[in-house]
């Protein structure tokens, strides 16, 4: 049986898949943070902020957090990139003219 269906009928996965998950997260997560910090471009900075945020929300989420989940969604991956592209173009606007 796989992983899946068994989540669809009550069963929990075993504990060590948990665990690499939440490792795997964790790593990804970290790999996330220097990629943001190292991108130079801002554009392309703001799209990897938005992709750590989504990668946040998702390890809150295997950590049984789902409210501090939501609140990343909505902050991390949506609402601040969205403001940051939008200051940028502002910028981008106002130094062409």
């Amino acid at each position: 049986m796989s992983a899946g269906f068994l989540a669809v009928v009550g069963v929990p996965p075993p504990h060590w898949a948990t665990e690499v998950l939440q490792v795997t997260l964790l790593l990804l997560a970290a790999g996330g943070a220097t990629t943001v910090v190292l991108c130079r471009a801002p554009k392309r900075q703001i799209v990897f902020l938005g992709a750590y945020g989504m990668l946040l929300a998702l390890l809150f989420m295997v950590v049984q957090a789902p409210d501090v989940a939501l609140s990343a969604i909505t902050i991390g991956a949506v609402m601040l990139p969205l403001f940051l592209l939008l200051a940028l173009a502002k910028i981008e606007k106002e130094d062409a003219e």
